[in-house]
């Protein structure tokens, strides 16, 4: 089973950034689609950027022109540049293929200060 491991997250200022990063296990990394979704209590997780395994990429309009999905499949890790970071950022930001049949990994806490 592949295993995904998030990390990069932390404490920030308003308008400041962040890039989080998510290193898969496998040898499929570099043929399959990645994701990052983003988690709140008491609420359903929601897409927040997607690549294809042709780079193709897609965000939701919450962070359209701000966040920034990449990736590299040599290092087997999708990566998210956040700028401008909002307190509604705040969340706990996990990866996983496109679809999301992964197991879910830890996530990592992104939390921005007013």
């Amino acid at each position: 089973q592949v295993q995904l491991v998030e990390s990069g997250g932390g404490l920030v200022q308003s308008g400041g950034s962040l890039r989080l990063s998510c290193a898969a296990s496998g040898s499929m990394f570099s043929i399959i689609g990645m994701a990052w979704h983003r988690q709140v209590p008491g609420k359903q997780r929601e897409l927040v950027a997607r690549i294809t395994a042709g780079g193709n990429t897609l965000y939701a309009d919450a962070v359209k022109g701000r966040f920034t999905i990449s990736r590299d499949n040599a290092k087997n890790t999708v990566y998210l540049q956040m700028n401008s970071l909002k307190p509604e950022d705040t969340a706990v930001y996990y990866c996983n293929k496109i679809p999301a049949t992964y197991n879910w990994g830890q996530g990592t806490q992104v939390t921005v200060s007013s």
